[in-house]
């Protein structure tokens, strides 16, 4: 008897796939009816593919309820029912080029005729029905179960987004389906208010949108920041007819809805697995959140012969990007002490891969956060990492917590040195305030050694670590007055590597005022800020007897970063580290006056990727210095983006985008000569 026919194993099989059909209906009603998912969608889809597989593979397993037979999920009692004049179908998912690749094969047993394919990001939002009578806007509702929907109408007409009315002629009856959405900015300032009203924020944009979108108070969805994208025409009479989706898109655009301007249409799946490589990449430089791509056959005729299955149309799939959510075991909370003494709460996970990535540790960001999403170690959570993002802790699968696992608490004292904690009023953050503190020592030596403040070569962090722990460092003016002959003696340091090191703090004498200020770990004070006291100044002397308000009416330091330079100077162990700095022979003194013609006042120059002559601290530093800002980001602001090997899509994407002139390294130095922006012939 082959071995998947063994009645043991088929018993199994059975048994299991009744348990994912009550896993995904539990999260199907969690996602689509209460807004309120536990785990990502790519573990949602998991379940789904297994039991597909099981179905698949054992025939005389299907049920007539399985939810491989049905779209989306329920309603809700809050709504009134609407039943769709035509199906709102779901999409079959593909992963790669591959299944691409069999998408098209099968598609060629039902269709004539060479096929192209729109393409179109795939926006992580609510889908919509919006329905018009001769012109207005007389019903919206949610897919439902595809089948019947939920009537949102009121809440919908509080979306500026939405057309309410339109432009004559308007057809006799026309149904536009689309998604609605909110933008990252809006989901994060909505958490914000969340958190500071105490109460639990959302998981994701997608469950932001849903969740304000499904109110009983018209008049709470007003107050969220929701967006609108149409992507198909569901039902239309007394209008223009359409061969194509393309062009029925082009005429949703004229009559006023918005439609992605990213829509494209290509003629082979070659083209189309490019353009889902290129929007994968891309992914983030958009404002709203997408999760793959759609792909479609345009031409409408070509649609009607392909047909649909029992739950989706055989003349679309959707290709699915990577996730960037994952659940794993939260083993322990743990704190770290930063340079500036800042308590952060990081989660310890059990290693799981998210965005391509093995993630071990998350950000917890600080107290409240963990309080707002009740982590507690012990937990199943929902860990997510997007882009070059630090990972970090979403939220708990509160299906999947054990019985009386513990609230954690920060703790009340530093978990380095022992002093108690303290936490600012009116702020968010917990700090050691001891200076002494190995913690902070290490962090803050190591900071001051770093290549965009003094700029010392060999001593990075495990370095200073090492010589901490050897008693040979307590503060940075020790890196000055360092025992070498001790760092001799001590494992993994040759004679070469020692007079290197000594060759490297030597150097670091002359650093500019502006890296000096840097290297000190003034809360507040970044570069621009450094640099800007640094030219208004000219001298730390200048900067220690000026006042706050002198200080504050420098362009680029203001009222808080003055406040915190002036308490920190004032303290006397810091003014002790300060004489001894002197003492050693470190440069105090920076450009009183404009030394450098600034040929780029009102000029913004944004560097990317690795310039063959600059670093891109020395790169930046030389734009600012001729009266030039240098953003890490591109806007509308631009002026120019410099960019090296290696540069950064998202950067090139958004330059491309708003026109912006892209530069190479020799464009750089001529620009920094003429303060012209090079044209190209």
């Amino acid at each position: 008897m082959p071995a998947a026919e063994r009645p043991g194993e088929a018993k199994g099989l059975r048994a299991r796939a009744v348990q994912l059909r009550e896993l995904i209906r539990y999260h199907s009603e969690r996602y689509f009816v209460l807004d309120a998912p536990e785990i990502p969608d790519a573990e949602f889809d998991a379940l789904v593919a297994e039991l597909q597989a099981i179905e698949t593979g054992h025939p005389e397993l299907v049920t007539e309820d399985s939810p491989t037979r049905q779209v989306g999920g329920g309603t809700s009692a809050t709504f009134a029912e609407v039943r769709h004049r035509t199906p709102m179908m779901s999409l079959d998912k593909t992963t790669s080029y591959d299944e691409l690749l069999a998408w098209g094969r099968r598609m060629q047993r039902y269709v004539t005729g060479e096929v192209r394919f729109t393409c179109e990001p795939k926006v992580d939002g609510l889908a919509m029905s919006l329905l018009y009578e001769r012109g207005r806007l007389v019903r919206a509702a949610t897919r439902g179960d595809g089948t019947v929907g939920e009537d949102v109408t009121a809440n919908v007409l509080t979306v500026g987004a939405v057309p309410k009315a339109l432009a004559s002629p308007a057809p006799e009856v026309l149904e536009v389906r689309g998604e609605i959405y909110m933008t990252v900015p809006a989901f994060e300032a909505l958490n914000s208010r969340q958190l500071r009203a105490g109460a639990r924020g959302f998981v994701n944009p997608r469950n932001a949108a849903a969740g304000s979108l499904r109110q009983k108070d018209p008049t709470v969805t007003a107050s969220r920041e929701l967006g609108f994208c149409a992507y198909q025409v569901g039902g239309l009479e007394g209008g223009p007819s359409f061969e194509r989706h393309s062009r029925s898109l082009d005429w949703l655009r004229e009559l006023g809805f918005p439609v992605d301007p990213n829509v494209e249409l290509l003629g082979s799946l070659e083209e189309v697995d490019a353009y889902c490589k290129r929007w994968e990449a891309d992914r983030h430089r958009l404002d709203y959140e997408i999760d793959g791509v759609v792909v479609k056959v345009d031409d409408l005729a070509q649609r009607r012969e392909l047909g649909a299955t029992s739950r989706a149309p055989r003349w679309a799939i959707a290709y699915k990007f990577p996730p960037e959510e994952r659940t794993t075991l939260l083993r322990d909370i743990m704190v770290s002490i930063g340079r500036t003494g800042k308590a952060t709460p990081f989660a310890v996970l059990e290693p799981v891969v998210v965005g391509g990535a093995t993630v071990s540790m998350a950000t917890l960001h600080n107290e409240d956060q963990v309080v707002a999403k009740d982590v507690r170690p012990g937990d199943t959570v929902v860990v997510r990492r997007a882009g070059d993002v630090i990972p970090e802790v979403r939220g708990p699968v509160l299906s999947r917590r054990p019985d009386g696992l513990a609230r954690w608490g920060f703790p009340t004292n530093c978990p380095v040195c022992g002093q108690r904690l303290v936490r600012l009023e009116g702020e968010s953050d917990t700090f050691c305030v001891n200076l002494d503190c190995p913690g902070q020592r290490v962090q803050r030596i190591a900071h001051f050694a770093s290549r965009g403040a003094m700029d010392i070569e060999h001593l990075g962090e495990r370095s200073v670590a090492q010589f901490a722990r050897a008693g040979l460092l307590r503060d940075v003016a020790d890196i000055y007055e360092l025992d070498l002959e001790a760092v001799g003696a001590l494992e993994g340091w040759g004679e070469t590597s020692v007079a290197n090191l000594a060759a490297a703090i030597d150097a670091s004498r002359a650093r500019p005022l502006a890296n000096l200020l840097v290297g000190l770990s003034i809360r507040h004070l970044g570069t621009t800020g450094s640099q800007s006291l640094a030219a208004a100044f000219g001298h730390l002397d200048r900067i220690l007897s000026a006042s706050v308000e002198e200080m504050a009416a420098v362009e680029g330091v203001g009222p808080v970063i003055a406040a915190s330079v002036e308490g920190f100077l004032a303290l006397g162990r810091n003014r002790e580290v300060v004489e001894r700095l002197r003492a050693a022979g470190v440069n105090f003194e920076g450009r009183s006056g404009p030394e450098l013609p600034q040929v780029l006042a009102g000029k913004s120059i944004v560097v990317t990727g690795t310039l063959e002559g600059w670093s891109r601290e020395e790169a930046e530093a030389a734009i600012t210095s001729r009266g030039g800002k240098a953003p890490g980001s591109v806007s509308k602001r631009t002026s120019a983006l410099v960019a090296g090997s290696d540069p950064g899509a998202a950067k090139l994407a958004k330059a491309a985008e708003l026109g912006v002139p892209v530069l190479d390294e020799a464009d750089l130095a001529s620009l920094l000569e003429t303060g012209e922006v090079p044209t190209r012939g």
